[in-house]
């Protein structure tokens, strides 16, 4: 049996993850693996995220951008797809340590460069896609890469929440498939997945209320701030792998 904290960690995680346009995997995976294994923690994890996304989608619908979401979820989807099936063989706290040195010297320049803005084209589409896709495959947290990515296109909050959502849910509908066949869900841990569900649309809801509360200038500080903070995270998570 699940302690109920593991579920009002769930609820909360996808709030800031709505706010975010990112994160309730980044903030819930570590706080799972207090309650499961590995295994267990990311397909539960992805579960509830995936529930979040439709949430988010739904509650953010008039932002949608189908083009960007095209030229950015395509790559995501392969690339989540060779991320998953790469799950056990490739050191994934390494890897985080690499991630978090990307995002930390990104927010760095975001900083700096409060103007900074990627131009919206393909080609950065493409790329953040495939980065953020592979990513997600392969230790449940894209998110922060993709939130990076699209911030930097200076998009509207709705469009940002919008895009961000539906490239998620496509990402989630590749990888849970192959965690399934790899038997990462037990049985005994069916009964998390209703509950699961419910806690992500609720969280998304209130995360939705919050949003529209913000303003857009502040909006894109909150994504900057949130991208330092996981970078962070994930490079003192890489170094003490490293070191210890």
């Amino acid at each position: 049996m699940i302690d109920f904290l593991f579920f009002v960690a769930a609820f909360i995680s996808e709030i800031i993850g709505t706010i975010a346009g990112f994160g309730s995997s980044t903030i819930f995976l570590p706080i799972a693996l207090f309650f499961v294994d590995f295994k267990t923690a990311l397909i539960l994890v992805a579960l509830g995220h995936i529930s979040g996304s439709l949430g988010r989608l739904t509650f953010f619908s008039q932002g949608f951008d189908k083009k960007l979401a095209l030229a950015f979820g395509v790559p995501s989807v392969l690339l989540a797809l060779a991320g998953a099936l790469l799950v056990s063989y490739l050191p994934q706290e390494l890897l985080k340590l690499i991630l978090g040195i990307f995002l930390m010297l990104f927010s760095v320049n975001s900083f700096f460069k409060p103007d900074f803005k990627l131009p919206l084209n393909t080609a950065n589409a493409v790329f953040g896609g495939a980065l953020s896709g592979f990513l997600a495959g392969l230790i449940g947290t894209g998110g922060a890469i993709r939130g990076a990515f699209l911030n930097a296109f200076s998009l509207p909050k709705e469009k940002y929440v919008a895009t961000a959502a539906l490239i998620s849910l496509a990402i989630d509908f590749t990888r849970i498939p192959v965690y399934f066949a790899n038997g990462f869900l037990e049985e005994q841990f069916y009964y998390a997945v209703p509950l699961l569900f419910i806690l992500a649309i609720a969280g998304s809801f209130a995360g939705k209320k919050l949003v529209d509360r913000v303003q857009q200038k502040t909006f894109r500080k909150l994504i900057q701030f949130a991208i330092a903070i996981v970078s962070l995270k994930f490079i003192v998570e890489g170094l003490f792998f490293l070191f210890l």
